[in-house]
């Protein structure tokens, strides 16, 4: 079973239809919306501050979600997928996004809706990152436009996850 814990009194609240990974860790202030999953290794600590995740989210393998004390809560929108091993700390991020494999999104950041930040990326703090634009690198810079191809993406990502989700729940 997954670890969920509450801590100081705060219960994770999590939606229906969610898969999570057996050796998952949900703790503290977090939302969970409905149809999300949280894969293997991943860890969504809501210990310091809050942390919201909308519906049809996906936390992959491995990926770190917290949050900085009395500083910064974290907020994931609906439709987001964060890639293994990314971290995002106390920052927002809007719906339809695609956090890619190890990057890292920090404080105060906001990643506006219909974004890739790119595998290994680092978004500094305070940084926004407009709708609709392709960052990548370290520190991530606006690279380009996403394609008509990669808002397609960004579309379907989602549904597989949530087909993914399907095949451990359903078998």
């Amino acid at each position: 079973m997954p670890l969920i814990l509450p801590v100081q009194d705060k219960v994770p609240q999590i939606g229906t239809d969610n898969f999570i990974a057996e050796n998952a860790t949900i703790v503290g202030d977090v939302v969970l919306g409905n149809n999300c999953s949280v894969w293997f290794n991943a860890v969504i600590r809501g210990d310091v501050n809050a942390i919201t995740i909308g519906n049809e989210s996906n936390i992959q393998d491995g990926a770190v979600i917290h949050a900085t004390y009395l500083k910064a809560s974290t907020h994931i929108g609906n439709r987001v997928s964060v890639g293994h091993n990314a971290i995002v700390h106390g920052c927002t991020v809007q719906d339809n996004v695609l956090i890619g494999m190890g990057a890292i999104v920090m404080d105060h950041a906001v990643v506006e809706e219909y974004c890739i930040i790119a595998a290994g990326a680092v978004v500094l703090e305070n940084t926004i990152c407009e709708t609709g634009f392709l960052y990548a690198g370290t520190p991530a810079k606006k690279i380009k436009p996403i394609t008509d191809e990669q808002r397609a993406l960004l579309n379907k990502l989602p549904d597989n996850y949530i087909m993914y989700s399907g095949w451990f729940t359903n078998p």
